[in-house]
């Protein structure tokens, strides 16, 4: 009981020293530079706590059940043998885990209420909501597509540098042709898709299978996919605006 006591102290001393910064910046600007009181500071506190205690559940939740899982389940897909199952469950895992993603929900909501307010698309409710879930559902597929790719890499033994430049090449090419009220939507849709849920496992899925497959190392072939996960919304998304 002990044990489990100073654990969980422990991990709760980690997050505070993993917040502080942001904590100090925002005290810093609201006290010196702007002078002003903290509106409804109880609530502040609160939430600070909250986020502290999420913070120490969501780091402990990740290192219990989503890597090994993650890592287990790439492992058995090798061990397997069936490529077709295992880039099926590539491509699922990615499609999943990013429509889920908190970070890009909320994108696609401001995206539609911008593209709304602008007249980029029907006034209304429902168009809003369908701009917004056909823009999630794009990166959604993106996604499924990048973690195919990748595990395509591993498998083969590409060198990431090789698939990022064509990657990259592929945006510059497409943001021209694309309409300027897009291309800072799919910029921003790189980054959203990388965040809580997907990262852990994506990274666990790729260091997963490297470490299955002989002549593969984890550190070399094991990480790449998110930057192929982050990469990929851009393109779709530019062909997105294009399209739609």
């Amino acid at each position: 009981m002990v044990s489990i006591l100073q654990r969980l102290l422990r991990m709760v001393g980690e997050a505070v020293r993993d917040l502080a910064p942001v904590v100090l910046v925002i005290v810093f600007f609201q006290a010196v530079v702007l002078r002003q009181p903290f509106p409804d500071l109880s609530a502040v506190l609160a939430g600070l706590v909250f986020v502290i205690l999420g913070l120490t559940l969501f780091v402990q939740g990740l290192q219990m059940g989503l890597f090994p899982l993650g890592e287990a389940m790439a492992d058995a897909f090798a061990r397997k043998g069936s490529l077709s199952a295992l880039l099926a469950f590539a491509f699922c895992l990615g499609v999943g885990t990013t429509v889920a993603e908190p970070a890009l929900i909320a994108v696609a909501d401001k995206a539609a209420q911008a593209a709304g307010e602008a007249g980029f698309i029907a006034p209304g409710e429902e168009a809003r909501s369908d701009y917004a879930l056909n823009l999630r559902l794009t990166v959604a597929l993106s996604v499924g597509v990048a973690l195919v790719l990748g595990v395509f890499r591993i498998l083969k033994g590409w060198p990431i540098h090789y698939l990022v430049i064509g990657g990259y090449s592929a945006v510059v090419v497409l943001t021209y042709f694309a309409p300027p009220e897009i291309v800072g939507i799919a910029y921003d849709s790189g980054g959203v898709t990388t965040s809580t849920i997907t990262v852990p496992l994506v990274a666990a899925l790729g260091v997963g299978l490297a470490s299955t497959i002989r002549g593969r190392s984890p550190m070399v072939s094991g990480f790449g996919l998110i930057a192929l996960a982050s990469l990929m919304p851009i393109v779709f998304v530019l062909i997105f605006g294009m399209v739609v």
